[in-house]
């Protein structure tokens, strides 16, 4: 790293540092942590707003950590922490500003993260191909599925490999047609072994070296894992999605922090009018079925346009019963006219449950066209609760804090507000809804909150718990020591964003 961007990132820390703390005079429940001791100079920064820390117990079952903003044509080592809503739309879990590309630094950031969302491991994680931050992964979450970013992989195979890609500009299209085409582990390997043969690449140690940790990005080998990924993996831009369009190239530090702002509005406002094209307007159904009338009473609407196009496939596959032993059956399903593309799935009636052998739903939680094919051989009219995701639907937000797979909230001060605030934030999103959707409801509901907000004011200024609480959470600030690190955390409350 040159001395002018040494000096241009230490302005910029001081500057990160500086809103940090302006935050924290304005309110309480905003979170950041700083490695190291309290020089600051070279310990990495995480923080997240209690908004992170909500979603997270909603659509913390699947994490992107995006590091993309290391590379080179980047000024700013910013990295995040993001997930998919029920609108299939990425929310933030947090950010970090990774100073020293450290293994232990990659650990710290990723054991802060996880303590603040109550230690609870994400089923998946995709990350960059990076050797670093998979130690760090696999040491912080090693229950959770750790995939490296398709596009990662084809932009390093672009470096590494610049001379073929511009001897053979056909290289390009094949090489990503065989990752992303291939429907068998069989199908793949012939089709790997072509390309490498066709091109007579066979002693690319790259290649060698990509194929060999296969299983962690072939999407083939991963979809045994729930990633939620809706269609919308294959983006140009790769892990780059929530900041995409307000960070770029030239960004500095201090530009960071505007536009992290802006990012935050700009997605919580797509949310907002995805919340509402949901629940003010009416898809248009495309078959008589009852179940696709279930589904669009229970999906978000993005996530009901995903069904439907699976639904409306099953009229072109048929489902023919190749096996029958006892309450389990066998199919096979395919599309008429690519009967070489059958798909296997095995059906329960006494449990109606089904399995496919392209395994869509466990990849994604939507339901696949074969399996709904066997549904509609067998006259299943209605979605089994077991295929309904709560993440996917309108209610994937209602109380998501008592369900059984939530994480236990611990019962400090700090803490305690922020579950106030989680319950109060879920109870005014839904005041918003209903008081929306007419002039008249919309009157009274104004009138309602006006009211409200008087007698808040009212015990805020005369309430004798209301100050204690306060001067909790503003003046103290904790240590944490990272297990098998020396690593020291200073946790200080700082602000977060507005109720809605």
């Amino acid at each position: 790293m040159s001395s002018g961007r040494e000096r241009a990132l230490g302005v910029g820390v001081q500057h990160v540092l500086d809103y940090l703390k302006r935050m924290q005079a304005e309110n309480p429940a905003f979170f950041y942590a700083v490695e190291g001791d309290n020089d600051q100079s070279g310990g990495s920064i995480f923080w997240a707003d209690a908004t992170a820390r909500t979603y997270y117990t909603y659509f913390g079952d699947t994490v992107t950590f995006d590091t993309t903003y290391r590379t080179n044509r980047y000024r700013v080592p910013f990295a995040s922490f993001t997930g998919l809503n029920h609108h299939g739309q990425p929310v933030l879990f947090g950010c970090a500003l990774i100073l020293n590309d450290s293994e232990s630094s990659f650990i710290w950031v990723l054991q802060t993260w996880l303590h603040l969302m109550a230690g609870r491991y994400p089923i998946s994680i995709t990350t960059d191909p990076d050797g670093i931050i998979q130690v760090a992964v696999s040491q912080v979450l090693p229950g959770s599925r750790h995939r490296f970013c398709k596009w990662g992989i084809f932009r390093e195979t672009q470096e590494k490999l610049a001379d073929l890609y511009q001897s053979h500009p056909t290289f390009e299209f094949e090489f990503k047609r065989c990752i992303n085409e291939a429907e068998t582990i069989q199908e793949f390997e012939a089709s790997w072994e072509s390309l490498l043969q066709r091109y007579n690449i066979t002693d690319k140690e790259w290649l060698q070296s990509i194929y060999s940790a296969r299983e962690q990005w072939v999407p083939l080998y991963m979809r045994d894992a729930f990633f939620g990924d809706l269609g919308l993996a294959d983006r140009s831009e790769g892990l780059n999605t929530f900041f995409g369009g307000h960070v770029n190239a030239s960004a500095t530090i201090q530009m960071l922090i505007k536009q992290y702002e802006k990012a935050v509005a700009n997605w919580h406002e797509k949310e907002l009018k995805a919340d509402y094209d949901t629940t003010n307007t009416s898809p248009v159904l495309k078959t008589p079925s009852p179940m696709e009338k279930q589904a669009a009473g229970l999906f978000t609407r993005r996530i009901f346009m995903k069904f439907q196009e699976e639904l409306v496939e099953t009229l072109a596959n048929s489902a023919t019963k190749i096996e029958d032993s006892g309450g389990v059956s066998t199919y096979r399903v395919a599309k008429y006219g690519e009967e070489h593309k059958a798909h296997t799935v095995s059906f329960n009636s006494f449990e109606m449950k089904a399995t496919c052998s392209c395994r869509m739903f466990e990849y994604s939680g939507i339901i696949c066209r074969h399996i709904l094919a066997v549904f509609r051989a067998k006259n299943v009219l209605t979605l089994p609760s077991q295929y309904i995701l709560k993440r996917w639907t309108r209610n994937a937000k209602s109380s998501s804090m008592t369900d059984e797979n939530a994480p236990e909230v611990p019962v400090g001060p700090q803490e305690s507000l922020t579950v106030r605030y989680n319950n109060l934030r879920q109870e005014a999103i839904k005041y918003v809804e209903e008081g929306a959707k007419s002039i008249y409801i919309y009157n009274v509901a104004m009138d309602g909150l006006q009211e409200a907000a008087k007698k808040v004011a009212a015990v805020k200024n005369k309430g004798p718990g209301a100050a204690l609480d306060g001067n909790l959470a503003n003046g103290s600030s904790k240590e944490f020591h990272t297990s098998g690190e020396n690593h020291m955390l200073t946790f200080q409350s700082v602000k977060y964003c507005s109720l809605l």
